[in-house]
C-alpha cells in the first residue's frame, strides 16, 4: 500500500481574470475547485492510475470536510486527521496572472494532533511505501518528516519526500528512497544555478553522498534526471506540448514514477512513467487521467 501525507490540504480555487485592475472589482472569466496540496495531488494521480492509496494529514472546518468530500468521490482512501483550530487553507490562483497565487495559512496541528498521524503510521509494514510531501504549517516542528522516517526506520518502509531546502537536507541522514527537488530546488541547496539535465547530474549525486538512495530531479520543459541508486544515472526530456497548467506537475512525477517503480521495479521504465505523468498533467486542466498518462507514455517511448 502507498501512504501519502500532507501536513497542510487545500481547496485550490483557481480563476481566470480577463484584464485584471489593482483597486477595480473584477470578476472571473473561467473558475475551477480542486482538492491541492502535494501528498492529495499524489493520491488523486495515483488514484487515476488505478492504483489503491491512503492519503494522510490533517484538516478542519468546513474546507477539510470538503476536500475529504472530493477526494472520496475521486477513489482516494482518506485518513486525514481532523483538527479543532482553524479551517483548512483555501488557495486562489489566478491562471490569467501567470505564477501569481494568495495561499492561505491553515489550521493548527497540536501535539496530541500529530500523535495520532504517527499511530497511523505504527500500522506501515515492510513493502508498503510512504509520500511526505509539501511545506509544514508554522504550528509543527520544523524536524517533523525526520521524526516520522525515524519511527519506521528498520521497517522495510519505502520513504518518499518531496519538500525544499531545509526540510529536505535534514531527512537525508534517516536514507529515504526517493527525494524529488525540481532544478530549482536543487540548485537553491548548493548556490548553483542548473539549465540543463546534465548540470544537473553532480548535485543530484551530491545528494545521494548525503544519504538519499535514489534522486529525481524534475526540470519542467527539459524533463528529468534520475540518480539511482544503482548507480546508474537515467536521462529522460519531456515531450513537446502545450503548458496549459503546472500546479500538481511535480507531484504527478511524483505518483508516476512510484507507480512505475512498484509495477516493475525498473528505474528507467519507473523515470518514464514519472515524466509521462507530470507532463501528461501540466498538458491538461487537471491532474491527468490514466489515458493520458499513457498517451504520452507512448509518446516518449516511441523517440
Amino acid at each position: 500500500m502507498i501512504y501519502t501525507v500532507t501536513f497542510n490540504p487545500s481547496l485550490d480555487y483557481i480563476v481566470s481574470v480577463e484584464d485584471f485592475r489593482v483597486g477595480f472589482t473584477n470578476r472571473t472569466s473561467s473558475e475551477l475547485l480542486l482538492p491541492g496540496g502535494k501528498g492529495l495531488n499524489v493520491s488523486m494521480v495515483l488514484g487515476n492510475l488505478g492504483i489503491a492509496n491512503t492519503a494522510l494529514g490533517f484538516v478542519a472546518g468546513f474546507t477539510g470536510d470538503e476536500i475529504v468530500r472530493r477526494i472520496e468521490k475521486m477513489g482516494v482512501q482518506s485518513n486525514l486527521i481532523p483538527v479543532g483550530g482553524g479551517i483548512s487553507r483555501i488557495n486562489l490562483k489566478l491562471k490569467s496572472i501567470d505564477g501569481t497565487e494568495i495561499n492561505g495559512c491553515g489550521p493548527a496541528i497540536e501535539k496530541e494532533d500529530i500523535d495520532k498521524l504517527i499511530s497511523q503510521l505504527d500500522a506501515l509494514e515492510k513493502g508498503d511505501a510512504l509520500i511526505l510531501a509539501g511545506s509544514i504549517p508554522d504550528s509543527v516542528p520544523d524536524d517533523i518528516y525526520g521524526t516520522i522516517m525515524g519511527k519506521l526506520a528498520g521497517r522495510g518502509v519505502l520513504t518518499v519526500v518531496d519538500a525544499t531546502k531545509d526540510l529536505l537536507v535534514n531527512v537525508l541522514r534517516h536514507r529515504p528512497f526517493l527525494v524529488k527537488p525540481n532544478h530549482h530546488e536543487l540548485g537553491e541547496i548548493f548556490g548553483a544555478e542548473i539549465k540543463t539535465r546534465e548540470e544537473a547530474i553532480p548535485y543530484a549525486e551530491k545528494l545521494q553522498a548525503m544519504g538519499a538512495a535514489n534522486v529525481l530531479v524534475s526540470m519542467g520543459d527539459k524533463g528529468a534526471v534520475l540518480a539511482a541508486a544503482n548507480g546508474s544515472v537515467y536521462k529522460c526530456p519531456a515531450p513537446e506540448g502545450k503548458l496549459i497548467n503546472s500546479v500538481g506537475a511535480g507531484d504527478s512525477m511524483v505518483a508516476g514514477f512510484m507507480a512505475g517503480w512498484m509495477e516493475r521495479e525498473d528505474y528507467g521504465y519507473a523515470l518514464s512513467m514519472g515524466v509521462a505523468a507530470g507532463s501528461a498533467s501540466a498538458f491538461s486542466e487537471r491532474l491527468a487521467t490514466k489515458e493520458e498518462i499513457e498517451a504520452v507514455y507512448e509518446r516518449l517511448t516511441e523517440t
